[in-house]
């Protein structure tokens, strides 16, 4: 996610520049053209009025499509807000709820902390399993992302998460037990949960949590399911392309006929003004191919793209409040943006 105040001049035009160099050659192109059958006594430009309501429709439909891509992306943001929120409701339960207070037998206290710390590094595996499942790209993910970004190409995962990720980003927080019931499952994330139901059920049978709790345990791991299953909707379903699609078309459309509207318009004000055609067609071109781009780049929230909501970082400060909550010393950093970008 871009979280700079204002965009870089150096990063707009860099998914800029090869449209623009197009909209000069075409522009261009059209004067050439223009000019020759001008010495055949004949025109090739169209009338404005048709061009203008044509590109009126265009500009609604662009804005209906970034309206509702914008909604696909705030809502995966807030369903990471939530799963921060139960995050730290977790840390607290296991902290507070978890205890020796009724068990039969004494139980040592390192070994009530051990649960503690067991049930935590347990959840931040899983919050890591899940960050790597939904950026795995499925058969409608944008491939043309990877050219643009070699960062996010490197952590675009092709099929399940290879072993080095896996290991990397999950294994140093789940126990052995736990990695071995998790790793090869289709949904490693969903198993990682369903361990922590049976570990909650084995610790209230030794009594360290008493049935009530055990209950407000479970319904925070139901909310975890929840946030992930929202997750997953957003992740499985692609924004419908008949919306994605027509909109593109019809803004190269509007694009490809804009200078035979343009060019007839200023040569109303006379010869000479013919070439102010180039540099207004390609700002307008630049304009609405901009607006379709935003769009289209802002409707797969997690796909680890420039705009796309920042996991990583916020499965850090996540890790971060929870092993603070354990009274941990070495805290891992929280995650820096690079060049204005948040991954």
């Amino acid at each position: 996610m871009y979280v700079n105040r204002n965009l870089s001049l150096s990063l707009i035009l860099k998914f800029a520049w090869k449209p623009i160099l197009f909209f000069l050659v075409y522009g261009y192109g059209v004067l050439a053209l223009y000019h020759y059958f001008e010495h055949q006594g004949t025109t090739i430009s169209i009338p404005f009025l048709p061009l203008s309501t044509i590109g009126i429709a265009v500009s609604f439909y662009v804005g209906f499509k970034n309206n509702q891509a914008y909604d696909r992306f705030w809502e995966g943001r807030k369903i990471w807000g939530g799963i921060v929120n139960y995050s730290r409701t977790w840390g607290n339960q296991v902290l507070t709820f978890v205890s020796d207070q009724h068990a039969d037998n004494d139980v040592d206290k390192k070994e009530i902390e051990q649960i503690h710390k067991r049930l935590i590094y347990t959840h931040i595996g899983w919050l890591n399993s899940l960050r790597l499942q939904l950026r795995k790209p499925t058969s409608f993910s944008p491939q043309y992302r990877k050219k643009l970004s070699k960062k996010a190409t490197k952590m675009l995962y092709k099929g399940a998460p290879i072993q080095k990720d896996w290991e990397k980003e999950v294994l140093p927080f789940l126990s052995m037990k736990c990695n071995a019931i998790t790793r090869e499952r289709a949904n490693p994330a969903t198993q990682i949960i369903k361990t922590q139901g049976q570990e909650l059920r084995v610790l209230c049978q030794r009594k360290l949590i008493d049935d009530f709790r055990i209950i407000s345990m479970m319904e925070t791991l139901e909310e975890f399911y929840n946030l992930q299953g929202k997750c997953e909707r957003i992740k499985n379903t692609p924004f419908p392309r008949q919306f994605a699609y027509f909109s593109s078309v019809f803004t190269w459309i509007f694009i490809l006929i804009l200078p035979f509207g343009l060019v007839g318009e200023f040569a109303t004000m006379g010869h000479d003004f013919i070439w102010l055609t180039l540099p207004f067609y390609v700002l307008i071109s630049w304009i609405f191919y901009t607006m379709e781009a935003v769009g289209d780049n802002s409707e797969d929230p997690f796909e680890n793209f420039v705009n796309d909501v920042p996991m990583t970082a916020l499965c850090r400060t996540i890790e971060i409040d929870l092993r603070d909550m354990l009274d941990e010393d070495d805290l891992p950093p929280k995650i820096q943006s690079e060049n204005g970008i948040l991954m």
